[in-house]
């Protein structure tokens, strides 16, 4: 009997050692192409850099870390770049935790000719408050965009509170977009608030589930962080003639583990059908 729990405890502790190595691999660039009914004639294609959930603490995902991954987003060349949220961490077995500041300070270095664009999550509300990640951001020249719509480029970029903490304020967003000119790319930290867009917002990029954090083999995911189960868990989704794209993230959430479901960031190719299909062929 005692063998046995042997046996049994080695490996717990292989796999939950395993399961804490994932958490240090380098972030995967995952890579989709999406056709934009209503693209401007003429305008090429853009390339938008979907980066979630950093969740900077210590020991798994200092500053410095961010910095070194941050060089490998640059190195992609995007056009526009998006933070979907979640830039605190939350997890009681980090070591460290850092200052809004020293948050910001890596993320400054992220270059694209169009913009760095960010919306809060719901741990940046919880753990912060509203106005100090928010101002973080903004000193370091990162345009927050929580329940705010901004012409860029040929789009026009609509940003959209978190759901979870209350801050969500649809309504305005989908006001406020009406009124500006060339299609719509709305971003968010949630996926949850989708159902309530109109068709009009026919290209959405999110956070927030981790893409799971843990899946089991044969099972799923261990824990669903929102309310609409594996509907929204990750990667490119189709619905309703709504394309969605839902981010891993960098960092972990509750405990420093990551299962089936590795780090990553997407690099999201938008813009008319004809100039996409050549993007493809070109790969």
């Amino acid at each position: 009997m005692l063998r046995a729990l042997g046996v049994i405890l080695v490996l717990v502790l292989a796999l939950a050692g395993w399961c804490y190595l994932n958490i240090l691999a380098d972030p995967i660039v995952r890579r989709a192409t999406i056709a934009v009914p209503g693209w401007p004639a003429g305008a090429a294609p853009l390339r938008v850099a979907l980066i979630s959930d950093v969740h900077v603490q210590g020991p798994d995902m200092p500053p410095e870390r961010v910095a070194r991954i941050v060089e490998q987003v640059n190195a992609q060349h995007p056009d526009i770049v998006l933070l979907a949220g979640d830039f605190v961490g939350d997890r009681v077995l980090g070591t460290r935790d850092y200052s809004d500041a020293e948050i910001a300070a890596p993320l400054a270095r992220l270059s694209a000719p169009l913009g760095v664009y960010a919306v809060l999550g719901n741990h940046d509300y919880t753990y912060r408050g509203i106005p100090r990640m928010w101002e973080a951001l903004e000193r370091v020249g990162i345009r927050v965009l929580d329940n705010r719509v901004q012409h860029v480029g040929v789009l026009t970029l609509a940003g959209i509170g978190d759901v979870h903490s209350g801050h969500a304020a649809v309504p305005a967003v989908v006001l406020a977009a009406a009124r500006m000119p060339g299609p719509i790319l709305a971003f968010m930290h949630s996926p949850d608030v989708i159902p309530r867009l109109p068709s009009q917002f026919g290209v959405v990029l999110a956070g927030h589930t981790h893409c799971g954090q843990i899946v089991l083999p044969w099972y799923g995911q261990l824990a669903s962080a929102s309310r609409y189960g594996d509907r929204y868990r990750c990667g490119v989704i189709h619905e309703s003639g709504r394309t969605i794209v839902v981010g891993a993230g960098w960092g972990t959430s509750i405990v420093p583990f990551r299962l089936g479901a590795p780090p990553d960031w997407w690099l999201v190719t938008v813009g008319p059908a004809q100039a996409l299909a050549k993007v493809r062929a070109a790969r």
